[in-house]
């Protein structure tokens, strides 16, 4: 079993583009999901795909199962998807010993950015990088289940304007 522990933070400048080291095309469907609980599928680049499974109510630290599953599967289990298919360009970017996840937001969320960093541990402390905004690690609007499951893209777009500059 894996853990996930991360933080999310707004970006609120462009200095990560040229620290880009990898990017990729997802398309995110959720086709189950409860109080503490999610079942999302993942396409990449329109090319593979994972299934995940996230236990746990923390928006910090969940445990997450994840795996390759075939493409056709994905494709058929996202059109089943509960509320809005996330869309959005993943970059990863590395920076004091940490590699971060820039998530560009298109579809019902375009102009959003989010960054995260995946963490050993609770108690871990990267190192910021400037480009960052504020915190939003608790803050459930933030997290994609609940930004796919409940539509508040006209509630995160009222704050797109000040979030990304």
């Amino acid at each position: 079993m894996a853990k996930e522990i991360e933080r999310k933070f707004l970006v609120t400048g462009d200095g990560w583009r040229s620290e880009v080291s990898s990017s990729s095309n997802f398309l995110q469907a959720y086709i189950a999901s409860g109080d503490d609980r999610s079942v999302r599928i993942r396409i990449m680049d329109g090319k593979r795909a994972k299934l995940t499974i996230k236990i746990g109510a923390s928006l910090i630290a969940r445990d997450e199962f994840e795996y390759e599953i075939p493409l056709a599967d994905a494709e058929e289990m996202a059109k089943t998807a509960v509320g809005v298919v996330l869309e959005k360009t993943r970059h990863e970017v590395r920076h004091a010993g940490y590699v971060w996840e820039v998530d560009v937001y298109d579809g019902a969320y375009k102009g959003l950015v989010v960054a995260e960093v995946e963490m050993e541990d609770e108690k871990a402390n990267p190192e910021l990088p400037d480009w960052l905004g504020k915190e939003v690690t608790g803050d459930r609007r933030y997290s994609n289940l609940v930004m796919a499951t409940e539509d508040l893209s006209a509630e995160l777009a009222d704050g797109l304007s000040s979030a990304t500059r």
